[in-house]
């Protein structure tokens, strides 16, 4: 097709469904409409609509559309997949109820771990065996592979995830047992850990595998539905998935493995903020994202987003590591809790106010919306305190009822703690404001950062609503809100790059270093992410290298980046070296006479993408007028005050805005306190300072 500059963002969240549409000369329209949760293809479809037919424009002058979803991500914690079999080495059928030696909680007697996704009715073993180094020590029973098979079509499941003992060394059984299944079951669909996670860690690579399959049939009608709908509707233009590594993929490579499309919204909030972060210089930055339904929280350093090789989803004692689901893939690190918009206040059998982690989402969504929510939401508080207006609120398919939402908390929260309506909402708004706030500095703890000198960029509907409060609360000095800031994530798409990381496990010491098996390992992770990135893209590539390396007897590694492609006895020594000035970094000093060992590879490859040009900061000019006032709880006084109203899109650049204030725009509100000063920039961004500095 002929190229036309002109691309779609689509992301949809627990709550709205984000559509953003870059026209040729770079400019953005955007749209946000109500999630559609029995077909989350619907919204996308209205939303572009709407978006193309308010600018005149045919979808098939559409260059290019970039989907995020968090589909997968709510099916595993709703458990909503496919019926999924798990297939593995005899003797490891309980691994992923057994997990690790690891407690989140160590000195608790009654801890509860996490449940299974797969049940153990539904776990079935094979005869086969391989040790660490890929040998065979009890070969594949086939006799027992047909039964197990006979077993599966007679329970009728739909997919089927397939993990053996060490297949990240040798994956023979594992395809083999793939051949066997397909020819006798077609129809189900199957993934084998060999491919999906090719990692060390049988818990870490069977649960994820098992994940994978789970949501694959989910993920691959979703997909084909929506990529079908857009071609009969006109669509000539590829369809590309950004996943949680913050790359895009095509639809085929995301279908195959839809588990790494978990975090896919939230890693294009990342790219956003890194790409601010580039534009006005700040090198250490807080990237706050507050949609319907989650707040998500990141480190970007350098401009550039920290990731990590695993996380975990559905934790299920808040802000505790180890006690959500492992997922072994590359991943844009980030923590995310349920304190969006659209996440219940409740009070507990302690009489204490609790967010989340429960949300009213789009169906029927907070009181105040009158779409038939009657539970309080942090929307609900937030529209009880005047910081969200009816004439102001932007989203043209909702109407505001601050009755309503007045109601709900009286009814739920209120006449429990005989609190005043106001105290009520006060509190839903305070101990949202302290859970996001414990959870930056959870996650910055576990980094081993200290975010004082961090800017902080709040986008998403609901963050910048909070976001100063937050900004105080963590004592920072300095807060952007950037332009498009409610569609922030769908924004982050449109600037992502074509990327693929392959990972493999492979254990070599450094004294006696496999030289020929890492190149031959090398090479192969990069062709096979090179062979992913040219489904989507011609352009000029760039590939990364990067090894999980530990002293011998350590039982976790620390991440080392690769400057060669290919080793030889003198990049060995110097590997050594970075990783002792590695290690030191981390933990303060290096250990000495100790072995070191290589554990996992991996190769990221991407398209070239060219940051933005630097721009400088404008000083404080003149003053804006406020287009009204009204009265809207000021945290600072404990009280309601006369607040200033601004109109986001009348501030021109270097114009001040001086708390208290709200300024307003059609898909998110800013919220600035007394002591809060807000300076326009050229670009239309929120530089928002302390008058205490």
């Amino acid at each position: 097709m002929t190229a036309t500059g002109i691309r779609i963002g689509a992301d949809v969240g627990g709550t709205f469904t984000d559509i953003v549409l870059e026209l040729a000369d770079g400019t953005l329209a955007s749209q946000k409409i109500l999630t559609t949760h029995d077909a989350p293809e619907r919204a996308i479809l209205e939303g572009i609509e709407q978006l193309l037919d308010g600018n005149g424009i045919a979808l098939v002058s559409v260059e290019q559309i970039i989907h995020g979803t968090t589909l997968a991500t709510n099916a595993l914690i709703e458990r909503r997949g496919a019926a999924t079999a798990f297939v593995t080495t005899s003797g490891f059928r309980d691994v992923i109820e057994t997990r690790t030696e690891g407690r989140f909680e160590q000195y608790d007697l009654n801890i509860v771990l996490p449940t299974p996704l797969i049940e153990r009715q539904d776990r079935f073993v094979v005869e086969e065996r391989l040790n660490a180094r890929g040998e065979v020590l009890v070969p594949f029973d086939e006799r027992q592979a047909a039964a197990v098979i006979g077993e599966i079509a007679a329970r009728g499941y739909q997919s089927v995830a397939v993990g053996f003992l060490h297949s990240y060394r040798n994956a023979d059984h594992e395809h083999r047992f793939r051949d066997l299944i397909q020819a006798q079951l077609p129809d189900v669909l199957v993934s084998i850990s060999a491919e999906v996670s090719p990692q060390m860690r049988e818990f870490e690579r069977f649960n994820t595998v098992c994940a994978n399959a789970y949501v694959q049939p989910l993920m691959a009608s979703y997909l084909l539905r929506l990529e079908t709908e857009l071609q009969q509707r006109g669509a000539t233009c590829p369809l590309y998935l950004i996943h949680s590594g913050g790359g895009l993929i095509s639809v085929e490579t995301a279908a195959a493995f839809p588990v790494r499309l978990v975090e896919s919204g939230p890693a294009g909030g990342a790219i956003f903020a890194a790409e601010l972060a580039a534009r006005f210089g700040r090198k250490n930055v807080l990237s706050y994202d507050m949609g319907g339904t989650t707040a998500k929280i990141a480190i970007i350093e350098d401009f550039t987003p920290q990731t990590a090789k695993s996380f975990e989803v559905a934790r299920t004692t808040r802000f505790k590591k180890g006690s959500g689901m492992p997922i072994s893939i590359p991943v844009i690190e980030m923590i995310e809790i349920g304190a969006g918009g659209g996440s219940i206040a409740s009070v507990d059998s302690l009489g204490q106010i609790r967010i989340g982690p429960h949300s009213a989402g789009s169906e029927p969504g907070p009181a105040a919306y009158d779409l038939g929510g009657v539970d309080p939401t942090v929307t609900d508080a937030n529209v009880a305190l005047g910081r969200l207006d009816p004439a102001t609120f932007g989203a043209t398919d909702i109407t505001l009822s601050p009755g309503r939402a007045i109601e709900a908390i009286r009814e739920r929260i209120g006449s429990k703690l005989e609190m005043s309506d106001e105290t009520a909402a006060i509190g839903i708004a305070e101990v949202v404001d302290e859970n996001m706030t414990n959870a930056a500095r959870v996650h910055a703890v576990e980094n081993g950062k200290d975010l004082n000198g961090f800017t902080m960029v709040a986008f998403g509907g609901g963050a910048p609503l909070h976001a100063t409060r937050l900004m105080d609360k963590l004592g920072l000095d300095e807060l952007l809100v950037p332009p498009g800031a409610g569609v922030g994530s769908a924004i982050g798409f449109l600037r992502a790059p074509f990327a693929y990381e392959a990972v493999q496990s492979h254990y070599s010491r450094l004294d006696a270093f496999d030289l020929a098996g890492v190149n031959r390992l090398l090479a192969d992770l990069e062709n096979e992410a090179r062979e992913f990135v040219r489904m989507g893209t011609e352009k000029d590539l760039v590939t990364e290298r990067q090894v999980s390396m530990r002293y011998k007897g350590q039982g976790w590694e620390i991440p080392v980046r690769l400057s060669a492609s290919r080793f030889d006895e003198l990049a060995v020594e110097e590997l050594a070296r970075v990783f002792s000035k590695a290690y030191e970094e981390f933990f303060g000093r290096a250990i000495d006479d100790l072995p070191i060992e290589a554990v996992s590879w991996s190769v990221r490859v991407a398209s070239v993408i060219e940051r933005p040009e630097r721009t400088a900061m404008l000083d404080a000019g003149a003053s804006a007028t406020a287009d009204s006032r009204r009265q809207v709880y000021e945290p600072v006084s404990g009280v309601a005050v006369d607040t200033a109203i601004y109109s986001r899109d009348r501030l021109q650049p270097a114009m001040v805005v001086s708390g208290p204030a709200v300024i307003v725009e059609s898909q998110t509100t800013t919220i600035l306190a007394s002591h809060h000063q807000a300076v326009s920039q050229i670009d239309g961004t929120l530089r928002i300072t302390r008058f205490d500095q």
